[in-house]
């Protein structure tokens, strides 16, 4: 695995640069090695918070902790997955990034330990001073176009509602988001609060190695499984050129993600019925229409997909079990529900869910005035009204974040190449006056709806439309015309 470098010293003062991208993670590594493959002069650095390559892959190091979507479409268009595994953990995602950010020779543009807090846009000189807090110092950068790839969630704090009763629990209890390295669950009992991709992914790995691991969740979710191994691609490998099976492999679960999506959408009540049927059969002795029946239709929010059906093997086999209900309090000895049943934990794991935080927690500025979000409305799902010569990279709800990632990246790509050909200093998106608002994400899921009115809108119509659809944002990010009307350029 490549070894991240120690923390840069600190810039000298109002460092300036042609473009910065904050966030090393997934995104921000992506978009770097993308910019400077097409522009290899461009002066360009990384600012990243913490002391790691990697981003969410780094943060979260609890048990099993991987992939819930297939890496032939999560890992980068223009680097092979060549893993083992459609479903990856966390190390092994980390180090793919890492590996990226060698090859495109972007270690030492990354400024490790630089938490993005401000930034300030001038019209009079076309620049963006960027406030960072370094070692708990203020420094400043400035630059000529800022592209934030810091995701859409806090990274410092997981979500983590109170419970009643809590304090008399004689057990441990932790939050993925901030999992203890020394946190033994060998021979305990453990309760993993929550139904989403988290919990999922812990119960099965942290069953047999636990006396029992209990998932309590208040409401059900839709649970799909895939191979762990794709061994149509791995075949692909030995008899194609390493590129080609890749792009084979990845075009293929694109469709078939699109495929699943728009039925669902279109018939949810035949996806909802098949979907119940099959995990019947996984399960037959569990009462599905309890623990695996949501009271939504599927892709209101997220499935969650796991690997081989393992979730369904720990449950089978009595290593693990399921329970549906609310937390009347907690005892400490473990958790009482509200209808009666006790739950005995030594450990209980709160996989409660993140809290959205737009653009790292960034304040903006334009020439003096604040920047209210929800007051911006997003332009082709990566600029916003009122704010110039900035990007941000938000990925796909209903299909792998990278898809969406990559097609920015080749928009904000063409933008630089449109500005630094034409000697343009300034690009700006205005709002129009006649698109109707809607929220920016469309999902129900409740760490989408406790933040929903702190980010900024999208509207109802192209180009204001945030179009979960690969296909369609292909043509309107990788082929549309820079001058639609709604761009100013200067």
């Amino acid at each position: 695995m490549a070894q991240t470098p120690a923390p840069s010293s600190h810039p000298s003062p109002r460092e300036h640069v042609d473009v910065l991208v904050i966030g090393a993670g997934l995104s921000g590594i992506g978009a770097a090695a993308r910019l400077t493959r097409d522009h290899p002069d461009l002066d360009l650095r990384i600012l990243e918070a913490r002391d790691a390559i990697g981003g969410t892959w780094d943060l979260f190091r609890y048990p099993g902790v991987r992939s819930d979507s297939d890496m032939y479409t999560l890992g980068y268009r223009f680097k092979p997955w060549l893993g083992e595994k459609s479903l990856a953990d966390g190390a092994s995602i980390r180090e793919y990034v890492e590996e990226t950010a060698a090859e495109h020779d972007l270690v030492d543009r990354i400024r490790f330990g630089h938490k993005v807090v401000g930034a300030a846009w001038d019209s009079a000189t076309s620049r963006w001073t960027v406030e960072v807090v370094v070692d708990g110092e203020r420094a400043t950068y400035s630059a000529g176009f800022l592209y934030c790839c810091a995701g859409y969630y806090d990274y410092d704090a997981g979500y983590r509602p109170a419970f009643p009763g809590e304090e008399l629990f004689e057990g441990e209890l932790v939050h993925p988001q901030a999992w203890p390295e020394d946190l033994d669950h060998a021979g305990k009992k453990v309760v993993v609060i929550g139904s989403g991709a988290t919990a999922i992914t812990l119960v099965p790995s942290m069953a047999g190695t636990a006396e029992h691991v209990t998932m309590l969740q208040r409401t059900p979710t839709y649970v799909i499984s895939i191979p762990a191994r794709d061994q149509l691609s791995l075949l692909a490998r030995k008899v194609l050129p390493e590129m080609t099976a890749y792009q084979l492999t990845r075009w293929r679960n694109v469709l078939q993600q699109m495929v699943f999506f728009n039925a669902s959408q279109a018939f949810p009540s035949v996806v909802k019925r098949g979907v119940r049927a099959w995990t019947k059969r996984q399960v037959p002795d569990l009462d599905v229409d309890t623990h695996f029946n949501p009271p939504y239709d599927p892709w209101d929010q997220r499935f969650c997909v796991v690997p081989d059906g393992d979730l369904y093997r720990v449950l089978r086999s009595g290593e693990a079990s399921i329970a549906t209900g609310r937390v009347a309090t907690f005892t400490p000895t473990g958790i009482r529900l509200e209808s009666g049943e006790e739950i005995e934990a030594d450990i209980v794991v709160t996989a409660t869910g993140l809290n959205l935080l737009a653009f790292g927690g960034l304040q903006f500025t334009v020439d003096g005035a604040e920047v209210k979000l929800p007051d911006t409305m997003s332009y082709r799902g990566l600029m916003l009204t009122g704010v110039p010569n900035f990007a941000y990279t938000i990925g796909y709800t209903n299909a792998s974040w990278t898809l969406k990632a990559d097609l920015v990246a080749d928009y904000v790509s063409r933008l630089l190449g449109r500005m630094r050909r034409d000697g343009l200093r300034k690009v700006e998106v205005h709002r129009d006056p006649t698109v109707a608002e809607a929220p920016l994400l469309g999902l129900e899921a409740g760490y989408v709806q406790r933040s929903v009115d702190q980010l900024p809108k999208q509207g109802d119509e192209a180009p204001w439309k945030v179009v979960q659809n690969y296909l369609y944002d292909i043509r309107a990010l990788r082929r549309s015309d820079l001058d639609d009307g709604a761009l100013t350029w200067s």
